[in-house]
């Protein structure tokens, strides 16, 4: 992550270069993918911890104890919170140091769009883990590059406009649209973008119920049918 911090922050610098009018590419793109990142590590840090589980072939342990399927939940979470704050840090740091990006820019209305991304990569870090424990162990490699499968929708670099038809319905049906979308606004100084902000809650909001509620049916399709234990089999195999 920090890898691309550099490299964007390089980039935006050179666009600052060439470009007139005194514009500054640092908080739009640098920060664009700063925020993606953010995202991304909130997402891996829900599924990482899954698949820890798996690779030590503890998954069917955890759940011949009392831990109830709410309490495993919860824990990925919390797991997915605490190395998503730190990566945030040290991502900002590095981008504050090298090419000046300051919080300033964004304000505090950045915190509840902030808030939306993390909820929306802790939706897709459940869906992912329910995803694996439904097909195995070796569907985990079709959960690594949803990110970068969603990037093009959500708009993160660009407007929505942007987009032809087909990609603009897609996009509409992903919460970071609305924060990226959101957050230029505000930096063109549009003034605070409650609409954008209220719909893409709204929408992340529904969408963690959906992968709460498919995490526990999964789950207990796969205790129901045997599936829990053949899956920790094919892992220790």
């Amino acid at each position: 992550m920090t890898v691309d911090i550099v490299l964007w922050g390089f980039i935006t610098r050179y666009l600052d270069l060439i470009t007139a009018g005194g514009h500054s590419f640092v908080p739009t793109l640098l920060g664009a993918v700063l925020l993606w990142d953010f995202l991304t590590r909130v997402m891996q840090g829900v599924t990482m911890a899954f698949f820890e589980d798996v690779w030590s072939r503890n998954f069917l342990n955890l759940f011949a104890t009392p831990l109830s399927i709410s309490e495993y939940v919860t824990g990925l979470v919390i797991s997915s919170i605490v190395t998503s704050a730190v990566g945030l840090l040290v991502m900002f740091l590095v981008a504050a140091l090298v090419f000046g990006l300051s919080i300033t820019t964004y304000s505090i209305t950045a915190v509840p769009f902030l808030l939306v991304l993390f909820l929306f990569g802790i939706a897709l870090g459940i869906a992912g883990s329910a995803l694996v424990l439904r097909l195995g162990p070796s569907a985990e490699w079709f959960i690594w590059p949803v990110p970068a499968l969603l990037s093009p929708f959500a708009a993160v670099f660009y407007p929505l406009s942007t987009l032809p038809a087909w990609m603009r319905g897609i996009a509409h049906l992903l919460p970071p649209s609305y924060v990226f979308e959101g957050l230029r606004q505000a930096l063109a100084g549009g003034g605070f973008p409650l609409r954008s902000l209220a719909e893409g809650a709204v929408l992340c909001g529904i969408q963690m119920l959906l992968a709460c509620w498919f995490f526990v049916r999964i789950f207990r399709y796969a205790v129901r049918t045997g599936l829990l234990a053949r899956y920790s089999a094919e892992s220790a195999a």
